[in-house]
């Protein structure tokens, strides 16, 4: 008996048999979930904790599929963001950003001379799709200012062409 994990993003499309359970077959393998509710026709895409598990009685494998923000995840997240007063999730570093979203980002921030740190999401899958549902938005960079949420890149282009970027960041460093 032999087991592997892709680390792919795998896509399936799920069809709820019961309130609390969906159920999907894709090429011999069953997937089920109890804690996912599906609301759209859309296909759900899974990336992260995935546990196999091989059944006796069948020749397929069930794979049960959970939030990637997991506790420890959602407690790390929250001590970063507290710790630091200006914190950018992006795809790269502040020195060498590997998108051009989170390269706009840091450059704004850097000609407001306000000190912040980074943090390279794509160093981590499970940062990747945690910071996803921690935050309830879908894309990199995301700008943290004081503890809260701010924005994506175009909330933050937007914010500076209008001045409240600057005003924001002139508050947080003087408290």
């Amino acid at each position: 008996m032999s087991w592997c994990y892709c680390a792919k993003p795998l896509t399936l499309q799920l069809q709820p048999r019961t309130a609390s359970s969906i159920h999907s077959h894709v090429g011999g393998v069953t997937v089920t979930t109890s804690t996912l509710s599906v609301r759209s026709p859309s296909p759900l895409v899974f990336t992260h904790n995935l546990h196999f598990q091989r059944k006796l009685k069948r020749a397929s494998t069930t794979i049960r599929c959970s939030s990637a923000l997991t506790p420890q995840l959602k407690s790390t997240l929250d001590k970063v963001i507290a710790s630091n007063k200006v914190v950018l999730f992006m795809k790269g570093t502040k020195d060498f950003p590997q998108c051009g979203f989170s390269n706009t980002v840091v450059q704004i921030l850097k000609s407001l001379n306000v000190p912040f740190e980074t943090i390279n999401v794509l160093e981590n899958d499970m940062l990747r799709q945690g910071l996803k549902e921690y935050s309830s938005w879908p894309t990199f960079p995301q700008l943290y200012i004081e503890g809260e949420f701010f924005g994506g890149c175009d909330i933050t282009v937007e914010a500076y062409q209008n001045g409240q970027l600057q005003e924001l960041l002139e508050k947080a460093m003087l408290s």
